[in-house]
């Protein structure tokens, strides 16, 4: 796993994992769990012999079947700092040989050399993003946060070595490159772009300040993403029996299990997760506990006190803003695009604010229904943000007959993974066969493995660990990522790729059942890992991706829920095991693309704020005003919220994966729309062999090798038609789309 030249984005995204777009409810940590990560919650004082074992364990090189895996039973806390810098110091050496070498500058001795730098520091980053991630406590935040800013040092020791930086530029201007293979041309591309765009070419002064920022800002969105954390710990609302009407059986289950978790019993407990609140305001018929529960959750980050995180934005603002302009760059923005497939701001708000009137005037049409319901019902005379999923529920049991409690009967969690399993078959080729001997140690009892094997050869092609339930400590959302990814350039690596979801777990062995948007993240997530396993690059830096482009390939898994093959053989009834009815699978597919309006509207409104928090000079910026301001000249609807308010937007704040890049999610969903149509338009329709083929080869197993837009070119024969996208979502086509 390299980690030399690691620009602010990958430094961000090691020190706080960027939020899932899924949130799910928490539940208790299992008890039994014998992994040694499970039990780290606990502040453990050691002697300097076990310091030295533990900091030796979580360096060591991975042993055991598969090529090595994680030592996830043995490794704690007390290794972590020890190992940090112990690995910091393997990797300063490691790359001041290849600085201080007295060989003329080539691609092998440095480019190459680079990418076989940094594997100590990688296997103890793999076991500090379960305990970020997976199994996060007390004592893990207060070595988070005395970290960040060290590593933030370490990295501008890198991405600033000048003799490295020259010999890097060397053969990046050099004639060599020209008889290099198109992926060997990519690398060095990525490789002195990485050093360039991040304050390699600065001297003096700038250089030093440069270094400073990144520093402050390690620490900031560590403290951003704990207050957030913080804000979903404490805000719990208990209720009671007389207090449960509108819920679901499996709501109510849930929110028991969840009050018993927190030590009370006999009541029923609506965390603060999106999960949690999501159903809730869904289903439940007190209206003024909807309010409540959407006031603590939309004011996560806002409420004034300790963990309020609007002076840590504008302070993240005003120190991004300055770092680029030591770039030379007008914004964060400007910076941030130049090397996406948008390209620049610009363009990312072109097709975001191309989409916005149709979504808000669809917005406009679901209000109006809603509000005939309200008033006929309830006698209330507006709709308000708490009121939107409630009554969207009923205009949809009134226009399509259709109950999402009834749907959710037929998602059962296990069922669903073997869709995915058989989808996977189809499409890549691969099997998957849980391991159950115990050979690979995973860190909570609620973790399972596969192995992955080529269908046809039996080829091994690498393991998908998947933790699919909340937790304590664990962080909300859905999310994928790797443990290694795969590589040929010294010897073959296969992959350890890893899904993790926070769904409530069934009660006394009932499966777990989940809702149809729940399902659609499953298959999202999905498809990174599957993007991860198909993998064919050489080196370890394309196994990267374009922020834009990455979300592309598992925004498309996600059509693959609804075809008939899955439908018809995985969606079966939890109690009675029959296949879901025809009638209510038509339902489905003619509901398609109901409530599109508050979908797009909630997603949009929360990348336009990012976008524009990013294209102005910050200066005394007051987030909240900002925030109301830029939403109100969109003529954001009333009755809407962002997805994700500006104090609890951890894809932005929290760290700087998706930055002024949250758009990406829709720019990825314009390919996502067209290579659907590919599919859908074949004579083999989803599962067409030839299509499926051309995916894989050019649009998968290529990473980052090769440019997103050749790319996906290769695969379509065009570049990707906006209307798709409009298509996809029922609204309205014109000829200047």
């Amino acid at each position: 796993m390299k980690k030399t030249l690691v620009s602010t984005v990958l430094l961000s995204s090691l020190l706080m994992s960027c939020t899932g777009e899924n949130n799910a409810v928490e539940s208790q940590t299992v008890e039994n769990a014998t992994s040694k990560i499970d039990k780290a919650e606990t502040k453990v004082v050691a002697n300097s012999s076990e310091v030295e074992q533990a900091k030796a364990l979580l360096l060591a090189k991975w042993q055991g079947p598969y090529q090595g895996v994680p030592a996830f039973d043995q490794v704690s806390l007390i290794g972590l700092i020890p190992a940090i810098e112990e690995g910091m110091k393997i990797n300063l050496a490691e790359v001041e040989a290849i600085a201080s070498s007295t060989e003329a500058p080539t691609f092998e001795n440095t480019i190459v050399a680079m990418e076989r730098t940094g594997d100590d520091l990688g296997r103890v980053f793999s076991y500090w993003g379960i305990w970020s991630s997976n199994q996060s406590s007390p004592e893990f935040r207060e070595i988070q946060a005395e970290m960040a800013p060290k590593l933030s040092a370490f990295f501008s020791k890198i991405n600033q070595n000048e003799k490295l930086f020259a010999r890097v530029q060397s053969v990046y201007k050099s004639d060599e490159i020209k008889g290099l293979t198109l992926e060997q041309q990519r690398l060095v591309h990525l490789t002195y772009n990485g050093f360039a765009r991040n304050g390699a070419t600065l001297a003096g002064d700038a250089k030093k300040r440069y270094a400073d920022i990144n520093q402050k800002l390690a620490g900031l969105h560590t403290k951003f993403g704990n207050n957030v954390l913080a804000d979903e710990e404490s805000y719990v609302l208990y209720l009671t029996k007389d207090q449960l009407g509108g819920l679901s059986e499996s709501i109510v289950t849930a929110a028991a299990s969840a009050a018993e978790d927190r030590e009370h019993k006999g009541e029923y407990a609506i965390t603060n997760t999106r999960s949690s609140m999501d159903p809730f305001l869904t289903y439940s018929t007190e209206r003024k506990l909807r309010q409540h529960v959407w006031n603590s959750y939309y004011n996560r980050g806002n409420n004034g006190d300790e963990f309020d995180n609007n002076a840590l934005i504008a302070e993240i603002l005003q120190l991004r803003h300055e770092r680029v302009q030591l770039l030379g760059y007008k914004n964060y923005a400007s910076w941030r695009l130049e090397d996406r497939m948008a390209k620049s701001p610009e363009n990312a708000i072109k097709l975001m604010e191309g989409v916005w009137p149709a979504a808000i005037a669809r917005v406009d049409e679901e209000v109006a229904d809603m509000l005939v319901i309200g008033k006929a019902q309830d006698g209330i005379e507006k709709i308000e943000p708490w009121d939107y999923r409630f009554y969207a529920e009923k205009v949809r049991k009134d226009k399509y007959n259709l109950d999402s409690n009834e749907v959710k009967e037929y998602l059962q969690l296990n069922k669903l993974r073997e869709a995915m399993f058989y989808v996977a078959g189809r499409l890549f080729n691969f099997e998957f066969s849980e391991i159950k001997d115990g050979s690979v140690p995973v860190f909570n009892a609620d973790v399972r493995v596969w192995e992955v094997t080529d269908k046809t050869s039996n080829e091994h092609i690498g393991l998908w660990y998947l933790d699919p339930f909340a937790r304590k400590g664990k962080r909300s959302g859905a999310w994928a990522t790797t443990y290694r990814s795969y590589t040929t350039f010294d010897g073959k690596k296969n992959v350890l790729s890893s899904n993790n979801s926070n769904f409530s777990k069934g009660v006394d062995g009932q499966p777990t059942l989940i809702s149809w948007s729940d399902a659609e993240t499953y298959f999202h997530e999905f498809g990174h890992a599957l993007h991860f396993l198909s993998s064919k690059v050489t080196y370890p830096t394309l196994n990267g991706g374009v922020r834009d482009y990455t979300e592309f390939q598992s925004q498309l898994l996600e059509h693959w829920l609804s075809t008939d093959d899955v439908i018809n053989n995985y969606l079966v009834h939890y109690k009675t095991g029959k296949p879901m009815p025809a009638d209510l699978i038509a339902k489905i597919k003619q509901a398609a693309t109901f409530n599109q309006g508050f979908k797009t509207t909630e997603y949009l409104a929360s990348a336009l704020v990012d976008m524009k928090f990013h294209t102005v000079d910050p200066t005394g910026i007051d987030t909240q005003k900002f925030e109301h301001d830029t939403l109100a000249a969109l003529n954001m609807p009333d009755q809407i919220v962002m997805r994700h308010r500006s104090t609890q937007f951890g894809h932005v704040f929290s760290g700087e994966g998706y930055s002024s890049s949250y758009y990406g999610y829709m720019w990825a969903e314009v390919l996502t729309a067209d290579a659907a149509e590919a599919f859908a338009q074949s004579s083999g329709g989803f599962y067409d062999k030839d299509v499926a083929a051309k995916l894989v080869e050019h649009l998968f197993s290529v990473r980052n090798a090769v440019d997103p837009a050749d790319a996906y070119r290769a695969f379509r024969g065009r570049n990707a038609d906006v209307k798709a996208l409009m298509r996809d979502r029922g609204f309205p086509v014109t000829s200047s789309d």
